[in-house]
This record gives structure tokens, sequence and C-alpha cells, in this order.
């Protein structure tokens, strides 16, 4: 499923393909769940981008080393 979120790093608007349903994305939304829980089969990027719209490329450039 194409998954669209604003990085709230960035602001840029982002979508990525997860194995994810409509189902678990409105369960997510209730606030009543850990992410973890809802979404056993992401990564913990892939977490990330649903929970914040953070890819894990801006993460990199964040944090990178000089």
């Amino acid at each position: 499923m194409i998954v669209k979120r604003k990085s709230e790093i960035s602001g840029k608007q982002r979508t990525l393909d997860l194995d994810v349903t409509q189902e678990q994305l409105d369960k997510y939304a209730t606030g009543d769940y850990l992410i973890q829980d809802v979404f056993p089969n992401l990564t913990p990027d892939q977490r990330e981008f649903i929970k914040t719209g953070i890819t894990s490329e801006e993460w990199n450039n964040m944090f990178k080393e000089d």
C-alpha cells in the first residue's frame, strides 16, 4: 500500500510502498496501540516513516559525521 506522510523534519511530503493494510493504519491512528504491535512486519525505519514521515535518508543526513 502506498503510504503518504509529511516529514516532521523537512516538511516534505513523501510516499513509501509498505506492506500494510488500511485497517492497520486506522488501528494505529486511534492511539490505543503501540506501533510495533500494529506493524510487527515492518522495519524500525518503516515504522518511523509511518509515525513521523521521516525517512532513513533524512535521519542519516541530520546525523552524518563530518
